[in-house]
């Protein structure tokens, strides 16, 4: 669906840091049909994916040390003061509040267990265009080792309000709400994880045909890392790219298709 604008408090773009921009552009144009050019020096070469005539994505140089990887924005009235709550609730600012030129504001907060989001205070650019169809964003998800301290954290962050499913439970999952909207998942990080994986946020894109997905990232020199798996809200698959950076393809099921 199209979308013009976003609610204080809903996850409203995604970007990837990545060490080749080039490689990342063929690689992700081939696989969702996106349409990229490499953006101006100013810029770093920052480059916005159009699906649709819409803003879809972004990929830019990857500016942190080990893999790459994608990265969830929340829109926020005020990255300043947003960032000033993640401080206050335990969290850390790891970078920022700054001017993205003239489309926005934006900050990088670590929340106490240690995942990273970013903060989104939009100027020119409201965020991604097109969401929760096939080739665009769709959800992001938080992968943690300690659910309840999330809760507490992401509530005097950015008023989430929350609903866990299977309380108590080893598949026990939450939906982050805004305005009893769900906006974003968490999860209790699984055991069969790498001890080596951080708590992180995760990111899907919707596909149409998991499948189909999974072997036209392989073709495009990707891997599939797990799946196809069948879960309440569609068939999930967790793939690679070829630079190594982990996200997560959904097909959504006929209930939660055009939501």
């Amino acid at each position: 669906m199209e979308v013009d604008r976003y609610e204080h408090g809903v996850p409203s773009w995604v970007d990837l840091g990545t060490p080749d921009i080039p490689k990342a552009i063929a690689f992700y144009s081939g696989l969702f049909g996106w349409q990229i050019e490499q953006g101006p020096p100013e810029a770093a070469g920052y480059s916005i994916a159009m699906y649709k005539g819409r803003a879809a994505a972004g990929i830019g140089p990857q500016m942190n040390p080990g893999p790459p990887y994608w990265t969830t924005y929340v829109s926020v009235d005020s990255a300043d003061d947003t960032a000033a709550k993640a401080t206050d609730a335990g969290g850390k600012v790891l970078a920022g509040p700054m001017d993205v030129m003239d489309a926005g504001r934006m900050a990088v907060i670590a929340d106490p267990v240690g995942a990273a989001i970013s903060l989104w205070q939009p100027n020119q650019m409201p965020g991604a265009g097109i969401v929760n169809e096939p080739n665009s964003y769709g959800w992001s998800e938080l992968v943690t080792t300690d659910t309840e301290a999330s809760k507490q954290f992401y509530t005097a962050v950015f008023g989430w309000g929350s609903e866990t499913h299977g309380e108590g439970g080893p598949m026990a999952y939450t939906e982050w709400k805004v305005g009893g909207r769900s906006v974003a998942g968490m999860m209790k990080k699984p055991p069969m994880m790498p001890a080596e994986v951080p708590p992180h946020w995760g990111v899907y894109f919707t596909v149409d045909g998991t499948e189909a997905a999974m072997d036209k990232v392989k073709e495009l020199g990707g891997q599939v890392v797990m799946g196809p798996m069948d879960v309440e809200p569609g068939k999930i698959a967790v793939v690679q790219d070829p630079q190594g950076a982990f996200f997560n393809i959904i097909t959504l099921a006929p209930q939660r298709a055009g939501g």
